[in-house]
């Protein structure tokens, strides 16, 4: 299927291609048609083939070499992202789950977190870099896009996991109640159990805004090495644009990759389980 929908996604840019106008258009008197010129959309079989080119004259490197190693590097940055996103998530939801005080004035600031606009704070954590020391560690440039990449995992999975946690039945929690459970055990052998059905759709959504922090990041602070920065550059090259969506696809394999990794917790974690959770 996956290989099905990507020739469906090429088949339709090719038709546009061929049907859409040179310079876009409108609809009810919105301009909403792209333009279709191959300066803006080149042809499908122009980027695949320029993946097998020398990225200049001066070297025999190939683009699509060029275009993995800015992968590898972003996505060494949204592991990172998503790790420190993750234990965010889950710290925040236990502590809600065994505080309703905390919950109650935690929960509003995570809301309100997520509308901070990311192309606004990404500079403003990119100054700590050679500033910010702490007991002879520096801030590195790159934890600013691995920062970013956790500031937009967290807040998915502290409210999935928060809602997980708050499924038990009543039955089930007056049961380890009877027993004289201590809450920690009440946490794992019964909350965090049901709390899987909710927890991985929230590494879903995780997992697609760890690659997003971390690619928009990589662009706003112009961080070398990653596949943001790569888009730039390309963007650069106006006459050449099969490269620029080069780039475009080595962004596209990277969220396949955290796709991937989530489909694999999903396997892990839900086995016997039903795949969604019942609201």
């Amino acid at each position: 299927m996956f290989v099905l929908s990507m020739a469906l996604v090429a088949t339709l840019w090719e038709a546009y291609k061929w049907l859409g106008p040179k310079n876009g258009g409108e609809i009810f008197g919105w301009k909403v048609l792209p333009r279709s010129k191959d300066s803006l959309m080149p042809h499908v079989s122009d980027v695949l083939s320029r993946l097998t080119d020398p990225i200049n004259p001066q070297t025999d490197e190939l683009v699509l070499t060029g275009v993995l190693k800015a992968v590898w590097y972003s996505f060494q940055l949204v592991l990172v992202g998503f790790g420190l996103g993750l234990a965010a998530g889950l710290l925040l939801a236990v502590l809600m789950t065994r505080f309703r005080l905390a919950e109650r004035a935690i929960l509003p600031y995570l809301v309100v977190s997520q509308t901070v606009p990311l192309i606004a704070l990404a500079p403003l954590l990119s100054t700590w870099s050679g500033k910010v020391e702490i007991a002879g560690w520096e801030w590195p440039q790159w934890l600013t896009a691995a920062m970013l990449g956790a500031f937009l995992t967290f807040f998915p999975i502290a409210v999935g996991t928060l809602r997980g946690l708050k499924s038990p039945p009543p039955a089930a929690l007056e049961l380890m109640d009877s027993f004289a459970a201590p809450w920690r055990s009440t946490l794992f052998k019964l909350r965090f159990p049901a709390a899987v059905p909710f927890i991985v759709p929230a590494l879903k959504l995780g997992a697609a805004g760890s690659v997003i922090g971390v690619v928009v990041s990589e662009i706003s602070i112009g961080l070398r090495g990653g596949i943001g920065r790569l888009v730039i550059e390309n963007m650069r090259k106006s006459n050449d644009p099969p490269i620029v969506y080069t780039a475009v696809l080595g962004a596209a394999l990277l969220g396949l990759a955290m796709a991937a990794l989530v489909a694999l917790a999903d396997a892990l974690f839900m086995r016997n389980r039903p795949k969604e959770a019942v609201a």
